[in-house]
This record gives C-alpha cells, structure tokens and sequence, in this order.
C-alpha cells in the first residue's frame, strides 16, 4: 500500500499495515527502512498519548468537584438524619444523684483497707453564683459562649481526627459540650460518642437558654477533694457558700478545672502551682479583654491561695495516702487508655463505686509504720524542742522484681496533714542523687579529664571548696564537703563512702551533665525543665521518696527500669482497668547496675550509713546497699537503701507547722545535725530488717565495687589545702572512722565490726550548710595526678 493510499484508509477509518522489507520499493532502499521505523515510533507515541489523554478524561476537573460535592452533600445527608435520629437523653445517673457511689480499697490479701468516695452534691441555681463568678469559667473555657450555636467545628473535628488516630483527647470543645458530656454522655473517647456529643449539644443549645446550659456546667464539673459541683467546691476550697466567692477566688476555681489534683495548692509541686497561677491570670486577663472586668480592679487582684483541705472521714491515720496515691494512678491510666483529659479522669474515679486492690502488703505497711514511731516520732517533743513540730517523714517500699509498692508513710496523719509525705517533690534528695551521676559514667563510659575510663578505682582529688574543672577551664562551681574537710586523693568508691561533694562535682562535669540528667530519666526520675549543670550533683533538683525508690529499684533490678504501682487490680461493675507492667526496658546495662550496687554496699558496710544500718542487731546476714544525703540547710535528710528483695526510700522534711515552708531541722529530736545515716537510716533498719529475707546476697555481674573487691587500709589528710571559711563546731562528725579494709563480698555479720583497726582521727568539723557524711581514707594505688582535673 503506497502512502497515498495509507492516508485515504485513514481518513476512511482503515489501518496502516505494519510496512515490512518485502514490500519496500527499491527506490526506498534503506531510506525506506528508516522511514518505516520513524512511522513506527511515532505509533508507539500516539498510543501513549492515547492512554495519558484517557487517564486526564477520567479525572477531569469536573469529575473531582462533582465528586467532592457529592461526598459533602451525602456527609450533610448522613448528618441531617444523625440530627433526626439521636433524641437528648434523659441525664445519666451519676451526673442526677445527690450521693455518688463509694469506691472500696482493699490490701493486696483482699482485706478491705477502706471506703470512700461517697460525695455530696448540692445543686445551685445560677442567680446564686455572683455574676462575675459566672464570666470566670466562661473566660476559663469558651469565651464565644454567649454567641456560638453549642459546638466548635474545628475543636470537633479535630477531636474526630485525633480519636480515629488514636492521640486522645485534645480539648477544643464548648461549655456546652462539656456539659452535655458531664450530665447526659459519658466520658469515654470514640467517634460514636464524640458525634453523639455534637448532635446533643446542637439540641440542648436550641432547647436551653445560656444560663441553663452554664448553670448545668458548673454544677456538675469535677473541682477535686471529692467536690462536685460549684458549690461543694466553694466550700471545700475557701470554706463559703457559692453566693459569696470573689471573682479572684471563682476564677482559681475555673482554672482548677483542667487538672484537679495537680492544680490543687495544698498538694501542688512547684510546677503545678506555677501553671495553675498562669492559668488564673489567664482567666483574668480574658474577662478584662471581653470587658467583663474592669482593669484596675483585675490589676488589684492578689491569687487567692484556698484554705487546707479537710479529709474525708474513715482516711486516718495512713488510709488517706495510700487511697490517694491509688486514685491517681487509675486516673492516670484511664487518660491513656481512653484518651480522655485528667479533669475528666479523676471524676471517673472518685465516688463511682470502684473495687481497687493494692499491692499493699499488710504486715509491710504495720511494720513501716511501727519504725517510723519506735525511731522517730516517739523521739520528737514539740514542747521541749520547738523545731521538732516541723519534722515530716516520709516513706515508700519497693518489690525490685515486680514493681510493687508494699508499704508507703505519707505522714503523722491524713487528717494532720494533707500533703503525702511519700509523693511530695519539693525537697532535694541531696547525695542520694550520687548513684546516679556514677550510672552515667559508667554507662556512658565516661573518662576524667585526662582521657582514662572511670571506674570505682578512679582517682580523684577530695579537696573541698576545689573548683571543677572542663577541659582546663573551670566552670565556676567549687562545692564544699560536709565539715569543709579536705581528703586529698580519694578513689570514687571512697568518694561514695564518705559522700564526698567534691569528687562527684567533678565527676559529673567528666560525665556531661546533660548524659546524668539523660540517664536519670531513664532510671525514673523526673528531670523535666532541669537545666544540666554542676550544681546538681549535689542532689539540689526535688524528688520525692516514690521517685527514688524507683531509681534504686532500677539498680536492684540489674537495669531494668521499675515504675513503682500500687495498684494491683482496679474493677468497677462490669469493666476492669489493666494497669501497665510495672517492669520496664534495659535502661542501663546490668554491669552497670550492679556495679553501682556494688560500690553502695561500701556506704552501708564501710560508710556513713554504718552505725545505722550496717552494725544495726537486728541485721541477719543481709548484704544491704544504699545512700544517704543530707541537702543544703538541714532542710531535708534521706536514706535509701536495699536488699536484693526490697527497697525502701526513707525522707525526712523540715517544713514549719503553719506556713508550710521549708524550715532547718538542726537540733531535732536532740541532734545537732539531721543527717542521712541518723533518723532514715534507722527508719529503714528498723522496718526492712524486720520484713526481708535473711542472709539474702545480691547476684552482681561486676569485678568492681566494695562487694567484691575490698578497698586498701585507709588513712587521713590532716593537712587541709585551703584554710577553713568556718570556725571549728564542737561537735565530732557524725559518720563512724573509716574501715582499714572493706568487706567482703557477703556481709558480715551484724554482731561483727567491720574494722578492728580504726583509723586515725578525723580533724575538727566545721559546719557547712550543703553537709553529706564526713570521714576520711585514702585511695589505692595513687594514678596519674590529672586524673579528675
């Protein structure tokens, strides 16, 4: 077929025939061939131009709009029939009743501990609440209440987005949603309830007026210390009737919506209060901006810090700690499980007919209880020592292997005094933060400043006041040892005996201190906003006995991470809620863990917690390691310590009786000092001694440390560096003298004394105000100068 006629077939519709060689002409020749292909190239693009064009014919311009519009026009179909379909209930039974429901806490045997929870509700009408009240929880949670139609779109659909992701809860939602989720929905997070939620608030916002959707709102939020309602809550937190709150104290009262328990001022830590006076003035500040308060008057305004908060009855004596550390811990998980907000979760909790078990282990907690008193509180005499009505104790016992909290003392009372003692944060563990520091450098296989590793033999120069170092610069940091003592060159397992400021100062610089701060949050700690500096390896951060008896749990644990529970089930009609495994990751190695464990069994056996605890009779053969601390000002005195079944975390606080400020403890009980080795160290011998199991040794994978290897004969500096900033006290230091050699790797036994050759004495103390334990002994087999400079 010639090309003319190639091109009628075309233009008739035909095809072209595949030209092939036997029907070229001469003429084309190899041209021709040429050609041929060209045409055959071009068919092939032709027919990929054919496909590109179907493609853009099926997703045209048009087709995508229509089809967007028609998903929007069947998602307003699907919601108009929703509208339709979805009645506003009857109010949910909890949200209707005068009385809530009474929770029961049992002990880890099934014995019943205690009941509580029953709260009273008195409901208000909103001509009883001062109109300026009102404003605050309207400028607290939904400023365009007065004009929205009940629901935030946005705030909605990013609640839907976020529940089919699976994030939880992420606010946004109108006083009127709230409040349809308080009295007619519950409080559980799934699209289901979510578009309920929306569809009912639409209704009830045409069905009710502006005061009566308020008026439910604030009669049946969840305010804590078991008050639901306005009300119960003016009552509970400055002691009036709802009809004569201030504006400033209404507006506290918004803002402790958004977190009950933390906001709560008599049990707040230092970030909560921080947060919750943030959170008031920015109530204020948005009542100013709609002009519901006049600025000169919001500027007059001083934070209205409630009243104490009065225990519910049958929480005396320890009850009331133990029911509140277990209630936050099952609110806790319902905010992860359900996605639901802390607000919402403890009003889950409280008054809602809950069977929660413990772990606490009955004859454990009786024990604890009886050492606190037979070793401290017997001791105190208020009318003989003003000082001794200032002492807190406080207490937290740990299973190492499973994670159980078996005893806490929160304080003399629940009644007597609200905040626990047990979970407080705002006193610095002092030197018991000293363990954590070696942690680092060994897991992070740190080296001094000369290059070599850092090991419990690694030499370091004790002199007080020696200003640290990094890289030959000194950072401006020089601390002072307990009694401004000088020891010279000092091993690091020395250094830990004798908690000796100085070394651990360097030796956190060595470390990095942000590597510390990294794996004391790995080790359970909380070191959020804690900025890394030297300063902090004195133990100058808070923590509370929860918290580090975590920390040392980890380490009797050989690494793996425990986060201590005291709640071993947690049941309510037909739903139970499963608690996290309390046992967590390898979070440093357990060569690490065990060496750390090794080296503080040299505090108990060889250091400042020996009189306490290591020569204590009622010792029966138990390897015990441990630390003491004893923070800046005798504000705060610790020890914990543990056995290879138990570890316990004993504190002691100053705080003045009536402004709850953190106070001195010199003098208490007859003492001079409060120190770490006196008052919790023979808390803890006096309860873990009565309670673990004998003659029980550690399993240490470890060639390092006092357990295995004993330390050389020890001698003292008495030649001091640095002339003393202090006049002489008269008064010896409190640690026992040194040991001429460590134990072995069993302890001996409680009768037997470390030492028969005591070292020489110790030079007279001079006070200080940072004071761990004092004493003295050199290193072993002096290394390079440089070392830890």
């Amino acid at each position: 077929m010639g090309r003319a006629e190639e091109r009628r077939a075309r233009q008739r519709g035909g095809h072209r025939a595949a030209p092939t060689r036997s029907t070229a002409t001469p003429a084309e020749g190899v041209g021709g061939g040429r050609a041929a292909a060209r045409r055959a190239a071009k068919g092939k693009g032709a027919k990929k131009g054919n496909g590109k064009s179907g493609i853009r014919r099926l997703f045209t311009w048009k087709k995508v709009l229509g089809t967007f519009f028609g998903l929007c026009m069947l998602g307003i179909g699907a919601f108009i029939v929703l509208y339709i379909m979805v009645p506003v209930p009857d109010g949910n039974a909890a949200a209707q009743a005068a009385e809530r429901q009474s929770n029961v806490y049992k002990y880890s045997d099934g014995t019943v501990l205690a009941r509580a929870g029953k709260v009273n509700r008195e409901i208000v009408d909103l001509s009883k609440v001062p109109k300026g009240v009102q404003h605050t929880f309207v400028a607290a949670e939904n400023k365009s209440f007065y004009h929205d139609n009940g629901i935030d779109l946005r705030g909605t659909a990013r609640g839907l987005y976020n529940t089919l992701r699976g994030r939880g809860a992420q606010g946004g939602s109108t006083i009127t949603q709230q409040y349809v989720k308080n009295y007619y929905l519950s409080q559980e997070q799934t699209v289901t309830r979510k578009l309920k939620e929306m569809v009912i608030s639409l209704k009830v916002d045409r069905q009710n007026s502006k005061d009566e959707i308020l008026a439910g709102y604030i009669n049946t939020s969840y305010f804590g210390r078991d008050a639901y309602g306005i009300q119960a809550a003016a009552q509970a937190y400055y002691g009036v009737d709802a009809d004569r709150l201030k504006v400033e104290q209404g507006a506290y009262l918004a803002a402790l919506l958004q977190a009950p328990s933390q906001y709560d001022w008599a049990v707040a830590s230092d970030t909560g209060k921080r947060l919750v006076q943030a959170r008031w003035n920015y109530v204020l500040d948005n009542m100013v901006e709609e002009n519901w308060l006049d600025k000169g008057e919001r500027d007059a305004m001083k934070f209205p810090v409630p009243k104490e908060p009065k225990p519910t009855a049958g929480l005396e004596g320890q009850k009331g700690y133990l029911v509140d550390l277990a209630n936050k811990q099952v609110a806790a998980q319902l905010v992860k499980q359900q996605g639901i907000t802390q607000s919402q979760a403890e009003a889950e909790v409280v008054g809602q007919g809950w069977t929660i078990t413990l772990n606490i282990d009955k004859k454990k907690q009786l024990q604890l209880e009886k050492s606190v008193k037979s070793q401290l509180t017997s001791k105190l005499d208020p009318k003989k020592r003003k000082v001794d009505k200032n002492i807190q104790a406080g207490a937290v016992s740990v299973d190492p292997k499973t994670g159980k909290i078996v005893a806490l003392y929160g304080g003399v009372d629940y009644f007597k005094h609200f905040t626990s003692n047990a979970t407080r944060t705002d006193y610095q563990p002092a030197s018991t933060f000293k363990p954590v520091i070696l942690a680092a450098a060994l897991d992070e296989g740190a080296e001094t400043q000369s290059g070599k590793p850092i090991t419990a033999n690694t030499i370091y120069d004790g002199t007080s006041k020696r200003p640290v170092v990094d890289n030959g610069t000194k950072v401006g940091f020089a601390p002072e040892n307990e009694d401004d003592h000088n020891y010279g060159d000092v091993t690091v397992q020395t250094a830990m005996n004798q908690s000796i400021n100085s070394v651990f100062a360097q030796l956190g610089v060595d470390v990095g201190m942000d590597n510390v701060l990294k794996v004391a949050g790995q080790l359970g700690m909380d070191t959020e906003g804690m900025k890394p500096v030297p300063a902090l390896t004195l133990g100058t951060m808070g923590a509370s006995p929860l918290q580090m008896a975590g920390v040392y749990a980890t380490l009797d644990n050989h690494g793996k991470q425990v986060t201590p529970s005291i709640i071993k089930e947690a049941e309510q009609s037909n739903r139970s809620v499963p608690m996290p495994d309390p046992i967590g990751d390898q979070v440093i190695t357990q060569e690490t863990a065990d060496t750390v464990t090794s080296v503080l069994t040299g505090v108990v056996d060889d250091g400042t917690a020996s009189a306490s605890v290591a020569d204590n009779s009622a010792r029966d053969g138990q390897q015990v390691a441990g630390k003491t601390g004893t923070s800046d000002d005798n504000k705060s005195a610790w020890f914990t310590g543990y056995t290879p079944d138990l570890v316990t975390s004993v504190g002691l606080f100053g705080e003045d009786e009536k402004t709850r400020a953190h106070a001195k403890m010199y003098g208490a009980g007859g003492e001079d000092r409060v120190n770490g080795g006196g008052f919790p160290a023979k808390i803890w011998a006096a309860y873990t001694f009565g309670v673990s199991a004998k003659n029980s040794k550690f399993d240490l994978d470890t060639t390092q440390g006092a357990a295995v290897k004993p330390t050389k004969s020890p001698t003292v500096s008495h030649t001091p560096t640095q002339s003393p900033s202090k006049e002489p006290s008269t008064k010896p230091p409190t640690s026992e003298p040194p040991t001429s050699s460590a134990p072995p790797s069993s302890s001996p036994p409680a009768s037997q004394s470390p030492s028969n050759t005591p070292s020489s004495p110790p030079p007279p103390s001079i006070p200080v105000t940072t004071p761990p334990q004092g004493g003295a002994t050199s290193p072993e087999t002096p290394q390079d100068p440089l070392d830890g400079q």
